[in-house]
C-alpha cells in the first residue's frame, strides 16, 4: 500500500494499547491553523463542526494538512445523523466525536453509522478519500474496526448511563465536556466542585472497567498534565482560537506592563 493521508486505525490501536495522547480542537476553519497544530506536535487534531467556524468543506483540507506531519484528523460532527458522520469519514477522518448523546440506546443507534455493512449502515461508495478514489476498496470488507469512536459525556443522563456507554464495542473514548457537564450538574465552571470531581471519577472508572480511554478538554498544558496524572488518556488542550488568544493576550499584557515599569524601553 502506498503512503497517503489515511490513519488506517493507528490512533485507535494506540489508545487500545493504553497509550496517552494529547491534541487540540481546531475551529478557525483554516487548514493553515490545522498544519500549525500538527507541526507543533499534536498526536491528533479535532475539527469542530459543532461549535467551530467551518462546515464539512474544511474536513478534507484539514486531513491533508495534518497528514503531511503524520497526524490524524478527527471530526466532532454537528449531529449524530448518518449523513453527517458519513461525509466526515469519506473525506478521510480517522474518527468521529459524537456530541449530546444521552443514553446507551442513542449511542448505539449513532455508532452504527461509523461502519460499513454488515457491521453498520455507513453508505457504501469508493470514489472518496477513504477508499483512495476507487483504488482501494479494502475498507469496505475489513473485519476490523478502524474508525475511532468518541462519545461525549456532557449530560446527566449520559453520566448516569456512562458504564453502559463504555461497554459498547464501538466506543473507544468517553470524552467529558467540562462546561456542559458542570452546567448540567448545577455547578457551572466550578471545576473543583466535589460534585463535578465525583463525576470525573465516575467516567474514569467506567473507562477503566471496560478497557476504554477517558478524554477531557483542558484549558492549557498544566491542566492537561493534571488530567493525565488522574488517568485521562485522550486530552485536548484548548483550541486553535483559544490558544492563539491566550498567547497574544499574554504577550500584549507583558509588553504594556514592561513599558509602564520603565518608560525608556518604549523608546528603545
Amino acid at each position: 500500500m502506498s503512503a497517503g493521508p489515511l490513519d488506517r486505525g493507528t490512533l485507535r490501536a494506540r489508545l487500545r494499547a493504553g497509550e496517552t495522547t494529547v491534541g487540540t480542537f481546531v475551529g478557525l476553519a483554516s487548514q493553515t491553523a490545522v498544519e500549525v497544530c500538527a507541526a507543533a506536535g499534536a498526536d491528533w487534531v479535532l475539527v469542530d463542526l459543532e461549535h467551530g467556524a467551518g462546515t464539512e468543506s474544511v474536513v478534507g483540507p484539514a486531513v491533508l494538512a495534518a497528514a503531511s506531519y503524520g497526524v490524524p484528523t478527527l471530526v466532532r460532527v454537528e449531529s449524530a445523523e448518518r449523513i453527517r458522520i458519513g461525509r466526515a469519514l469519506d473525506q478521510g477522518a480517522a474518527g468521529v466525536m459524537l456530541p449530546r448523546l444521552n443514553s446507551y440506546q442513542e449511542a448505539s443507534d449513532a455508532l452504527v453509522h461509523l461502519h460499513y455493512p454488515p457491521y453498520g449502515d455507513r453508505g457504501v461508495a469508493t470514489y472518496n478519500r477513504a477508499c483512495r478514489w476507487g483504488m482501494d476498496a479494502s475498507p469496505l470488507a475489513a473485519d476490523q474496526q478502524e474508525t475511532l469512536g468518541i462519545v461525549q459525556v456532557e449530560t446527566l443522563s449520559a453520566l448516569e448511563d456512562v458504564d453502559a456507554l463504555a461497554s459498547l464495542e464501538s466506543v473507544d473514548v468517553l470524552f467529558v465536556g467540562p462546561l456542559d457537564l458542570s452546567a448540567a450538574l448545577g455547578v457551572p465552571r466550578q471545576f473543583n466542585s466535589p460534585l463535578y470531581r465525583e463525576a470525573l471519577q465516575k467516567v474514569l472508572a467506567a473507562a477503566e472497567r471496560h478497557g476504554k480511554a477517558a478524554g477531557i478538554l483542558a484549558l492549557d498544558g498544566s491542566a492537561a498534565a493534571n488530567y493525565v496524572e488522574e488517568g485521562f488518556r485522550f486530552v485536548a488542550i484548548g483550541s486553535d482560537s483559544t490558544l492563539l488568544a491566550a498567547a497574544l493576550r499574554q504577550s500584549f499584557d507583558k509588553a504594556r506592563t514592561s513599558n509602564l515599569e520603565d518608560p525608556r524601553k518604549a523608546l528603545a
